[in-house]
């Protein structure tokens, strides 16, 4: 165990949580406790049993997100449980907090079973204003988000999905102006054909891209392919127009932009060589990334980023959740849509002036702090025109 492991150890042994419960109302007087509690509470009570929106004006529901996972795509962990799942959860819940505003409480079912999972949280829903899930594994998370958000009126969100793919949006998005290639003509690779690889692909579509081809580990998705779940057939239908078949390598070639979420060291220096001049490299499987920077940049590539902190251009989903979740919950949407995922992507854009562009710039840091109020309008504005704000 190295030392960084240790001292987490001890530090989540020492916090024994990372999230706690406080109260916004005075309980200090007999008066406090009657307005509070019985029997002044039963008249909020009466209110919202006649007009259940109103839920959202007497309680905390109006800032209030479920985090839930069923523990089986934790982290880079893999199926280690729903309480083994706790601490990532608790964790994205600060993160909720810290850069959205926004409360936060995890939800770790102990079931595998999609239908199982989507009963309890439909059945939970009316305790909250929104419901983030996390670390699901595909390809039941596509299926679980699908049916919830069909039962329920708040929105849903798989930031595994979702996030990753807004992130990766707004890089891509100002990588091509410093490369000069109109996002419609410019050919892309993306290794991995999982929940964040479908959702980067449809996004990336959504803002006009149209050669692009998924790999998974039995090589290109194309229609007709087999071995393919649902879920690759129905984005196989809608990518890779010219039938590439082969293995990563042989998509990569004459490609100008490589997008990894799937497994470390999958792409070499002489695949990077093989794409067309200035390549776009976002290599995101972590700790280990598709292809180390290093290489990538010996190869040619000009613009190079990865889920790593220590390196320039790290792709961090808390650009994108909270921010979201903060526009979505402040007009009470009914949904997260596509148009609110590329608005968002543009706001995280937007923020990279074009004269702080550069190689090592093309997306803002995780911890900036416009990042938040930039979203949160900009997703807002998309929840109003595209007719899914409430309020």
């Amino acid at each position: 165990m190295t030392q960084a492991q240790e001292k987490a150890i001890k530090l989540h042994e020492q916090w024994r949580g990372k999230i706690t419960v406080e109260y916004t109302c005075p309980v200090a007087t007999r008066e406090d406790l009657s307005l509070a509690y019985t029997p002044g509470v039963a008249e909020p009570c009466k209110l919202i049993s006649k007009d259940v929106d109103l839920s959202y004006k007497y309680t905390r529901r109006w800032n209030l997100v479920a985090v839930v996972t069923d523990g089986t795509a934790v982290l880079g962990l893999g199926d280690i449980g729903p309480e083994a799942g706790m601490p990532v959860m608790e964790g994205k819940c600060v993160l909720f907090k810290a850069f959205g505003g926004v409360d936060a409480f995890p939800l770790c079912i102990r079931s595998k079973d999609a239908d199982t999972i989507v009963d309890t949280v439909s059945l939970l829903a009316g305790s909250f204003g929104g419901i983030n899930l996390e670390d699901i594994s595909a390809p039941r998370c596509f299926e679980i988000e699908r049916k919830l958000k069909q039962c329920c009126d708040i929105p849903i969100f798989h930031d595994d999905q979702h996030g990753t793919a807004i992130v990766v949006a707004a890089g891509i998005f100002n990588a091509l102006k410093l490369t000069g290639k109109p996002i419609d003509q410019v050919r892309t690779a993306i290794s991995g054909a999982g929940a964040a690889g479908i959702a980067v692909a449809k996004v990336l579509m959504a803002l006009g891209m149209k050669h692009l081809t998924l790999c998974d580990s039995r090589g290109a998705l194309y229609d007709g392919r087999g071995h393919m779940d649902p879920f690759k057939q129905e984005i196989a239908k809608v990518t890779n127009p010219d039938r590439i078949q082969g293995g990563i390598g042989d998509v990569l070639k004459g490609a100008d932009i490589f997008i990894g979420v799937s497994a470390p060291n999958t792409v070499t220096g002489d695949m990077v060589a093989s794409m067309n001049k200035d390549p776009i490299i976002f290599a995101m499987a972590n700790p280990i990334p598709e292809v180390h920077p290093d290489v990538a940049r010996a190869a040619g590539a000009k613009i190079i980023g990865t889920g790593r902190s220590d390196f320039p251009n790290q792709i961090n989903n808390v650009l994108a959740f909270p921010g979201v979740f903060r526009g979505a919950l402040d007009v009470r949407a009914s949904d997260i849509n596509e148009e609110m995922k590329v608005a968002a992507a543009k706001a995280i854009a937007s923020l990279v002036s074009d004269d702080e562009l550069s190689p090592d710039y093309v997306i803002p840091a995780a911890t900036d702090p416009r990042v938040k109020d930039a979203v949160a309008k900009a997703v807002a504005e998309a929840a109003r025109a595209s007719g899914v704000a409430r309020i």
